[in-house]
């Protein structure tokens, strides 16, 4: 990541209980360790380290015990030394009267008593996606104007574009948002991400598109979520660090080149190339058992070569080890 361009890291995992629907816990001590451990890695290494701390539903009852909890919480955060520390109210309930104040008096309570040096949210309306909507509840009236005029201004706000997963940031969209939180977007870019039943048959391995290098002028700060197979997110996420740093014009097809290279070998960048469709396009599920074998065959032959980890993981999917609810296993 540092190589690369990039700054910082959130831990956000929707998975972690206890950074989300079991935050009122007391904070299991193997996993303090653990997070203390990843912390003092990823200093080392010059990034800042935030986490993405979800205290599920919290605004419905922000009564005095909830409070006592929040702050508990938040003091083991300041024991781990976070850089950074983001409240996502996304993916929970939503339609309510006064939500956008509820969430501008925690996002405060939590400013004024973490010691972390930079704050983000991300609302529960984190885009025009109407899904959002359809499954939390219809957005308040004027949420995001309220949100943006009653949060200090310092503290961040996410956002994904005008759908959830975006494949592209107009400049005029993003200057529109601009206006309506009163503040400069931090994006949420769901690209390469692969997690859920439908998104992990895929493995979104193409170079980013429609990331214009003008949105450095426009962004906070540009965040990626990755797959769930990380060694093949770098091969996107280079593709996405150099459209900021090109001082020419930018080509999709000779990045993901240059990527897929880093990350493996030049013989692994041309076979990835030419099965690109197949891993982003047809799928896990419209491939058949003997395409499965043959690529596993293909792919095994670059397990003892630079690109053995990306290899792996590859065939790790297509032995359906990442495939929410499948228990399929082809011979290696």
């Amino acid at each position: 990541m540092r190589d690369s361009g990039y700054a910082f890291y959130y831990y956000a995992p929707k998975a972690d209980p206890f950074i989300r629907r079991k935050w009122r816990e007391p904070f299991p001590e193997e996993l303090f360790r653990n997070l203390e451990a990843l912390i003092d890695r990823f200093h080392r290494a010059g990034l800042e380290f935030g986490i993405g701390f979800s205290p599920y539903e919290i605004y419905l009852s922000f009564d005095d015990e909830a409070r006592k909890q929040l702050l508990a919480r938040i003091e083991t955060f300041n024991r781990l030394g976070l850089d950074r520390l983001a409240i996502l109210f996304d993916d929970m309930k939503g339609g309510l009267p006064g939500l956008a104040r509820m969430q501008v008096d925690i996002a405060h309570l939590v400013r004024d008593h973490a010691r972390a040096r930079h704050f983000a949210i991300c609302p529960t309306y984190y885009s025009y996606d109407p899904v959002l909507d359809q499954i939390f509840g219809k957005r308040p009236a004027a949420y995001l104007e309220e949100l943006g005029q009653k949060l200090d201004p310092k503290i961040d706000i996410f956002w994904t574009g005008e759908v959830t997963c975006s494949k592209s940031y107009p400049p005029e969209h993003l200057r529109e948002v601009s206006d309506l939180i009163a503040r400069k977007p931090l994006l949420w870019d769901n690209y390469p991400v692969n997690d859920g039943p439908k998104m992990c048959k895929f493995l979104h391995l193409r170079a980013f598109e429609g990331r214009p290098r003008e949105l450095a002028d426009l962004l906070s700060g540009h965040a990626v979520n990755p797959m769930n197979q990380p060694v093949l997110s770098r091969i996107p996420m280079l593709t996405l660090a150099e459209i900021y740093r090109a001082t020419s014009s930018y080509s999709p097809a000779a990045a993901f080149r240059r990527a897929a290279e880093n990350v493996g070998t030049h013989e692994f960048a041309v076979r990835l190339a030419a099965d690109i469709d197949v891993f982003a396009t047809r799928g896990f599920e419209r491939l058949s058992h003997a395409e499965k074998q043959d690529l596993v065959r293909i792919y095994s032959e670059f397990l003892n070569t630079k690109a053995g980890p990306a290899a792996s993981e590859i065939i790790d999917w297509l032995n359906g080890r990442s495939i929410v609810g499948r228990e399929v296993f082809l011979t290696q």
